[in-house]
């Protein structure tokens, strides 16, 4: 038997950033680390004002460092980063939970001395940031996001308020910040307690009669609740304002944007979306029509992606989708795929990894939303949904959903819905197809009970 030949193996690991330092992130003072060749004093703190900043990058400067590493900790590294790129430093966010787990860093100094000797070695990868004006717009969303979620805390004070009066407003109608809901509020703040003359301010398409709805108003109007009331109101329409002015601003920011399309050639696409009624919590101006000027792309097409849930994607991914080399990169990066966990050669562990992406839950979210949907897509959720359950489900749906979202930022491409006779059509040939080669394999043929011919 002739011998197999062998190579020597290097066992020294070669240096890819010689030129590479560490930072430790804190919210009073920056710890940073240089190689120790560089400076009499190779690891120093600065402290978190901007002149001290300043002085980092030109010490840095000096030291000829080139590109640096550090803790995502929080938002304190957001005006780190601003000022070293600013010098021309190629810097890298390291996700704290990939470096927490190296033994024998005790203090701040030795985070900074193995982030640098980490880095020095090619060791830590970078997290995805998306660029520049991406950036912008998505503090603009994100902002937004905010102002929405404080609009609904008002909103659960103005029930607990009307709960608390006996006044069960929200039983007869669906939303209590409806029309309806609004005006007859509005009227109990200005002093109006007569349960009759609030029931008739009802709108018409309202299901419950005006008796039904002014029993639900005869309540005791005490005081101290009126006065909760009347402060709930105020924020909520302070908020409702504040949000239609970041509209504006989100707006204006857009048209920024390089166009890759004609808003006229929208006009000649279909859309289940394209309504002209203003839904709550939707944007103030039209949102559908910005988002295909910048992605050349109509996302809304795809079934369960409304005009939000396409905002809150580019807004945190971008649109430029080279920056992921596959969809399987872009969905490992939003935590939707399995994370296979391999011990002995056995799958030990499939769920996903725990990731907090806004993407992903905007995502998520349109895949639940599915679940009564006649598309393609619906009908691949209710499967996913009667084999795994709802979870798993929502997960796959939300998997497959990333992936069109991809392929149609990255390529240009139209989504077409099939249809759920088409994919239940499909799926039912691939059990058929299925059950005839096992059935083969065992010495049997498989008959169609319908027209009694052998299926091949």
């Amino acid at each position: 038997m002739a011998k197999q030949a062998t190579k020597k193996r290097d066992t020294k690991i070669r240096q890819l950033n010689s030129n590479a330092a560490g930072i430790d992130i804190g919210s009073q003072k920056h710890y940073v680390a240089v190689p120790a060749d560089r400076d009499n004093e190779p690891v120093r703190s600065f402290g978190c004002l901007t002149p001290d900043l300043h002085q980092m990058a030109k010490w840095l400067k000096s030291c000829r460092i080139e590109t640096i590493a550090m803790e995502s900790t929080g938002v304190y590294w957001v005006p780190v980063v601003a000022v070293l790129e600013r010098y021309g430093f190629d810097v890298k966010l390291v996700d704290a939970y990939k470096v927490k787990h190296v033994p024998g860093r005790k203090t701040d100094v030795q985070d900074c001395q193995w982030l640098q000797e980490l880095h020095r070695y090619g060791l830590l990868s970078g997290a995805f940031r998306p660029d520049k004006q991406i950036q912008v717009l998505r503090s603009y969303w994100r902002h937004r996001s905010t102002l929405v979620e404080a609009c609904s805390t008002q909103i659960h004070l103005m029930q607990k308020a009307l709960e608390q009066m006996n006044i069960q407003l929200h039983k007869v109608i669906t939303d209590i910040t409806g029309v309806t809901g609004m005006k007859i509020i509005r009227a109990i703040v200005a002093g109006e307690c007569d349960a009759v003359k609030l029931a008739g301010m009802k709108h018409p398409l309202i299901k419950s009669s005006t008796d039904t709805i002014a029993k639900a108003l005869t309540g005791e109007y005490r005081q101290e609740h009126l006065f909760t009331l009347k402060q709930a109101l105020e924020i909520y329409d302070i908020y409702q304002n504040k949000i239609a002015e970041c509209d504006r601003q989100i707006e204006e920011y857009m048209k920024t944007f390089e166009h890759k399309a004609d808003a006229n050639d929208l006009d000649s696409k279909s859309s289940k979306n394209n309504r002209t009624k203003r839904r709550k919590n939707q944007a103030n101006f039209d949102l559908r029509t910005r988002q295909f000027e910048m992605t050349g792309v109509d996302l809304t097409q795809i079934d369960g992606i409304e005009t939000m849930t396409a905002q809150t994607i580019i807004s945190e991914c971008g649109f430029d989708m080279s920056v992921f080399p596959t969809e399987k990169n872009f969905t490992s990066w939003l935590g939707l795929c399995p994370n296979n966990q391999i011990t002995g050669g056995k799958v030990r562990k499939r769920s996903t990894r725990k990731v907090q992406n806004r993407a992903a839950r905007a995502l998520r979210l349109a895949a639940q939303s599915l679940h009564s949907s006649k598309s393609a897509l619906g009908a691949f959720y209710r499967r996913m949904r009667a084999r795994l359950g709802a979870p798993k489900a929502i997960t796959a749906t939300a998997h497959k959903l990333a992936k069109l979202v991809y392929r149609m930022l990255k390529y240009g491409m139209d989504y077409i819905d099939s249809g759920q006779q088409y994919y239940e059509n499909q799926y039912r040939e691939r059990v058929i197809k299925s059950l005839t080669k096992r059935a083969h394999e065992m010495g049997y043929t498989v008959v169609c009970t319908n027209t009694g011919e052998l299926v091949s």
